[in-house]
């Protein structure tokens, strides 16, 4: 007897080279593990089961891959768009006074978790602190989750921290940040029947003293897991590296053991082609952060030279900061939009690629490839169901060719999404929420950020940055 039975689905199955569609498909669930895969007449044949969804009309898929986010940060959507320096002119006033507030950073993890379930997100690579207090909320909220804490000896005030300056690093600071990553793991990893599955997080080359680099590195291999890692995200991280090093990023990186199948990177935007595929022949994995990386600095990552090397490509939403929005819908299309644009292309990143990229070949870059991103027997039951007769989707053509992958990719917005299933349970249905009051989450966010803008307001007005300039000449 299974416990659920999807039938009368266009079942997606990401298996194989492209991306397995079923017409007329069916899926058995038992417990947290798929069961079966097939026609919808054979598996009715075969199975009972203890409720049975129709799906008829909607399209049946894994679900979505989240690469690379930092979730607390929701509550600080919006306030840093369209300056140069974003970072430390436009969110670290405002981090900083986030970060001496845990309360506050548990309310926005949880705004983004929902914000990002509704829209077909099932596992996060969650990059944030405090992350051993915050993955309770991922425990909660029913989702897949890979945590690290973001190790960094940047002060926790770092509202006076200069770009063009070397960053003051604190040893003692990554000390306290390391041991928290530690007890994250211990006491965190394969939690949740394995939901909950934990990384080292050192948050760059140029933020984490060269001790502190290379205690990880051991622990890493030590402990067996994997290290979550921005990499060549900025000119300035590669300018800080040759101050400190005499080496870029990446050769540093290199030189002190960081390149190999363990190295979850993101971004590598400010990487060379030399550089890209020197990370790729390692066997790390590579996350794009599109529309963020777009949005703070015209960047497009350099996900066609990865891939000239390596297939371990996933991409992330990074920020509610740097793209306003951690919708994987969103990043499927500003991937496949940007790389036409850079390349000058019809054909590349095409919408059948960029949908391997948030679930099958994500999972492999991130080191869950043997459990989720696809519908396959024996693998997590991690799959969500999308509502084909909306306006975003209609019309559904199948012959003589099928249009609901490229309609997926370059049409739908997320609020398709009508049903999510994580680890064999029904998270959302009838986009409800089942773990959560969607609305007591929204107002608590509201509240908070806020009160965080508010205790932020003196040393923002200060700077009188062109945000600051913005808001005082009315056009913000």
């Amino acid at each position: 007897m299974l416990d659920l039975l999807i039938i009368h689905g266009y079942v997606i199955t990401m298996e194989g080279p492209g991306v397995g569609m079923l017409e007329d498909g069916a899926i058995g669930i038992r417990g947290n593990l798929i069961e079966a895969v097939g026609p919808t007449e054979e598996l009715l044949r075969k199975y009972r089961a203890q409720r049975v969804l129709d799906a008829h009309n909607m399209a049946v898929m894994p679900g979505l891959i989240d690469a690379h986010i930092h979730t607390s940060i929701s509550l600080l959507r919006g306030i840093s768009q369209d300056i140069d320096n974003w970072m430390v002119d436009g969110l670290w006033p405002f981090e900083t006074k986030l970060r001496m507030d845990p309360a506050s950073s548990m309310k926005g993890t949880r705004l983004n978790i929902v914000e990002s379930v509704k829209a077909g997100t099932t596992t996060f690579c969650d990059f944030d602190s405090p992350m051993d207090r915050l993955v309770e909320n991922h425990a909660k909220l029913g989702t897949r989750a890979r945590v690290a804490e973001l190790i960094s000896g940047l002060p926790e005030n770092n509202a006076g921290v200069r770009a063009d300056e070397p960053f003051p690093l604190n040893l003692e600071t990554e000390k306290i940040k390391l041991k928290r990553n530690l007890r994250l793991i211990s006491n965190w990893n394969g939690a949740e029947n394995g939901r909950i599955t934990c990384m080292l997080g050192p948050q760059a080359a140029d933020m984490v003293t060269l001790d502190s680099l290379r205690e990880i590195k051991k622990l890493s291999e030590k402990l067996g897991v994997g290290l979550h890692m921005h990499v060549s995200q900025s000119p300035h991280e590669n300018e800080q590296t040759m101050l400190k090093y005499g080496k870029r990023a990446i050769p540093f990186l290199q030189e002190i053991g960081y390149l190999d199948e363990s190295l979850m990177a993101v971004h590598l935007v400010d990487a060379t082609t030399d550089e890209v595929h020197t990370l790729a022949k390692s066997r790390a994995g590579m996350v794009a952060c599109n529309s963020g990386s777009a949005m703070l600095g015209g960047c497009i990552p350099p996900s066609y030279e990865f891939l000239e090397v390596s297939d371990r490509l996933a991409i992330g939403s990074d920020e509610a900061t740097g793209n306003n929005c951690c919708n994987m819908f969103n990043e499927m299309k500003f991937t496949a939009l940007l790389n036409k644009c850079k390349f000058h292309s019809y054909t590349a990143f095409p919408a059948w690629k960029v949908l391997r990229m948030a679930t099958v070949d994500g999972a492999k870059a991130i080191g869950l490839g043997d459990e989720i991103g696809s519908i396959k027997e024996g693998k997590k039951a991690d799959v969500i169901l999308i509502d084909l007769k909306t306006p975003t989707m209609t019309p559904v053509v199948t012959e003589p060719l099928r249009n609901i992958v490229p309609n997926l990719v370059y049409s739908a917005r997320g609020d398709e999404v009508k049903t999510v299933i994580i680890d064999g349970k029904i998270v959302m249905e009838d986009r409800v929420l089942k773990t959560v009051d969607e609305r007591i989450i929204i107002e608590e966010a509201q509240e908070a950020a806020e009160r965080i803008c508010r205790e932020a307001a003196p040393e923002f007005c200060v700077r009188k940055t062109a945000l600051y300039e913005m808001m005082r000449d009315g056009k913000l």
